[in-house]
Formats: C-alpha cells, structure tokens, sequence
C-alpha cells in the first residue's frame, strides 16, 4: 500500500491545491476523466465560445434598428466546434502532461472511492495519505423519464461535440445550462423547443428578472411552460418522439436530437463515503468553515460541497484547502460572501445577494431602485427595450441586500454592486462616491442605485 503526504480526487479546481507549498511533498492526483474538469472541458469554458458566436449572430439579427443590416451568410458548426475544442484539448492534454512530469506528482487514472478513513482504492490498487482533497464535482441529474434512456440523449458535457448540427433540439429544462444551450442552437440555427416544468424559465432569479427573460427569450424559441414529460423513444425514421402534457392536454413533438438539462447533483455517489465516515446531507458533503469534513485530514471542495455550483466559488474553496493543508497553525476561513452569479444566454443575467421575493417572504424591509438599459445614454445607443438594472436596500442601514440585472453586459455591471456589498458601503456611497464614465453603461447601476429614494 502506497503511501502520500496527500491525494487529491479530481482534477478541477482540486489541480490547484498542488502549489509550492507541495514542491516538498508527495501527491497523488485521481481523475477519472478527462484531465482539468468540468469548467474547462465541458462546462464554463467551451460553453462561453459557444456563447460568443451565438451572440455574434445575435448582433446581425437586430442590427437594422441601428441604420445597419447585416445578415448572417453561413454557420460553419463543424469550424465552431474545432475552434472550440482544438483550443480546449490541448490545455487539457498539457496539464496532465505536466503534472506527470513532476517527479513528487503520481497521477492515477481512474475511479477512486474509500476503503477507509484514509484509504482510497484506485483500479484495485489501495493509497493512503496523510491529507485527502475530494474535489470530484457535480454531474448532470437525468430524470426518471419511461424510454429516455434506452432512446438515448445528450447533456452539456456532450451536447458541444455534436458531429453536425440538429435541426431540431428539445432541451428538458430551464435553468442556466438550458437557456444557454438554447440562445447557443436556437441563434446557430437549429429550431429549439424548450419543455420547462415550472412556471417560467430561471425561475430561481429575481421574479421580476425571471418574467422578463420568459418574455423575451419565448419570441425566439417555442417554450413550452409547465411540461411534464410522459416518454421519449425512437420511431422508425431515427428521430426521437417526445410525449408530454400540459395543463392535462398530451401533446408529442418529433426531434433529431433531444438535451436533458434539468440541473446537476454532486457525484459523492460511487465514492463510498460512508467506509471513511464522511458525512453528507441530501449528496453534499458536508464541511466547517475551513473546508474540513468531519473526518480529520479529509477535506472537501467545489460542486461536491456547495450547492451554488459556481467555479468561482470552487477556485476560493480551492485556494483556502491548499493554505490550510500547507500551514495548520494559521488556518483560514472560506469567505464567500457575497456569491454572484451569471446567465450568458441573451439577454445575459447576473445577480448578487437576495431576491426580492426572498425579501418579501422573510417580510424582511427593503428599499427599491431600477433603471431600464434604455433610460440611459449608452443603452440609447443600443437600441435596448428590454434590459434593466434593480438594487434592494435595508431603509434603516441603507446597505445593499441584492442586485439583479438583465440585458447586455450583465455579467460584467453587476461587479460594482459585489465589491459594494463586501466591504459595507452604503446605496449613498456607491451611487454618489465616485464618478461614472458618461456616458458608459455603467451609468445604468448608478442611476438604479439614485432612484432608490424615488
């Protein structure tokens, strides 16, 4: 049995763990998979390029109202997913390379799941460490679907390496990963058909945000809201039949290809936990502030965690392990506060900090500014009509409780209201501390933050 200073399982943000605090020290690496992770190769990275070219289209389809037309002559898919994953597949490729140089790096190729507190068996072989990092992520949840299986399907980590491009795509789902998907095929010009088992799509955002992203994005493809999805099989011709109801009428769709796209659970599943005595609540494992399990010497990070399922929240947790394994005598605490999040679909999402339903709900006071992308120079400039900025605030402290906001640069406006939130400036300062470039977008945040007292 072979032992190691410490065994990290994946390969995500877990490769981070090994920094020069470890030049001294054994490691073990355990991927089963694809070297680098979700993000990188078939998640947050391939899906932004995907993204990108999608918004490109996007761009051409409404460039009239600007005095501009512009048409899209071709979509090349097979160019896209090269330029995509000949980008993709090297870095990954190279990074497994790299840490298989290293003479203190051993990399075992496998599924690894304990056989003990400190014991993992990988291929048959058993390992021990002093230290153990499980950062073995999340993976696409399948519903309980009578034929899905057997008719066969696609979920976002094999969805981008489709050989052509299907004509046409139902996405099971409406959350972040389907909306993407959807702006992604519907813009490169397959004919989308999402079937939503809620109400409306992202329905986890802020209500207001939710409906307006429904409106908008049922203009582009056919959104078929409180579905329930009977069965799904083969006919004669290849294609997939999809049978559902809705509000008690059966309806059946034909498709060339079909996205199962109905969230993502942690994969502790498969790794027996329980041999080691690691405690987990509803998959989760769970963890203190300092990203230890209740197992001493094993810790825990990532999607496999934190039901946010961010990357940049893996990368924080990452960062807090690796200093915590290499200097127990000043350990740090995780500080994740506040999480914002993103939607690059079109329009784009991004929110930070508590909704306004959450707010009414908990009958928690607060305070509202909002400004449409419209009523402001730059979003003149845009032709925007459906894009807005809105800011919830305590009335007594007058500090931010949450931002969302939905239209171009989303992503990218709402950082102000994050570094606001964190370091405790108030709606005052934030909206009349500093100067805004006029006439950027950025003025779109500082007059929703203006308008909280109107």
């Amino acid at each position: 049995m072979e032992h190691f200073d410490l065994i990290i399982l994946g390969t995500g943000s877990g490769n981070s763990i090994i920094t020069p605090d470890f030049d001294d020290k054994r490691v073990a690496i355990v991927e089963k998979g694809v070297f680098g992770g979700t993000c990188l190769n078939r998640g947050c990275i391939p899906s932004k390029m995907f993204v990108y070219a999608a918004d490109v289209v996007e761009i051409a389809r409404h460039s009239s109202k600007l005095g501009v037309d512009l048409s899209v002559d071709a979509v090349r898919w097979n160019d896209i997913v090269e330029r995509v994953f000949n980008r993709i597949d090297p870095i990954a490729d190279g990074g497994q390379a790299y840490r298989e140089s290293l003479d203190h790096v051993t990399v075992f190729h496998g599924h690894g799941r304990f056989t003990g507190p400190k014991t993992v068996s990988v291929n048959g072989q058993e390992i021990t460490a002093d230290h153990i990092v499980i950062a073995t992520g999340a993976t696409p949840h399948i519903p309980d679907v009578e034929g899905l299986e057997h008719a066969g399907y696609h979920t976002s980590d094999t969805v981008m390496r489709l050989p052509e491009l299907p004509k046409r795509l139902i996405i099971l789902g409406g959350g972040y990963i389907a909306t993407e998907m959807a702006h992604v095929f519907e813009a490169l010009g397959s004919e989308v058909t999402m079937l939503v088992r809620g109400p409306r799509l992202l329905r986890a955002e802020d209500e207001e945000v939710s409906a307006r992203f429904t409106e908008v994005f049922s203009q582009r493809a056919n959104v078929v809201l409180g579905a329930a999805i009977d069965s799904v099989h083969r006919i004669d011709t290849g294609e997939l039949a999809i049978e559902y109801s809705q509000a008690g009428h059966e309806t059946r769709l034909i498709a060339d290809e079909i996205l199962v796209a109905t969230g993502r659970t942690p994969t502790s599943e498969g790794l027996d936990l329980h041999l080691a005595g690691i405690a987990c609540h509803d998959g989760y494992i769970e963890t203190d502030e300092f990203m230890r399990t209740n197992v001493p010497g094993v810790w825990a990070l990532g999607d496999i965690t934190n039901p946010n399922q961010l990357k940049h929240t893996a990368n924080a947790e990452a960062r807090v392990v690796a200093h915590n394994i290499a200097h127990p005598d000043t350990l740090k605490k995780v500080d994740l506060w506040p999480i914002p999040h993103a939607v690059f679909s079109h329009p784009q999402v991004a929110g930070v900090g508590a909704t306004e339903q959450h707010l009414r709900g908990e009958n928690i006071p607060y305070l509202v500014g909002r400004r449409d992308h419209g009523g402001t120079a730059y979003g003149w400039a845009m032709e925007d009509s459906t894009g807005f900025a809105k800011v919830m605030v305590d009335p007594d402290t007058r500090l931010i409780l949450g931002a969302h906001i939905i239209g171009p640069q989303a992503a990218t406006l709402i950082h102000q209201i994050i570094q606001g939130m964190k370091f405790g400036q108030t709606v005052d300062e934030l909206a009349e501390g500093f100067l805004y470039i006029h006439p950027a977008l950025s003025e779109l945040v500082e007059n929703a933050l203006l308008d909280v007292d109107n």
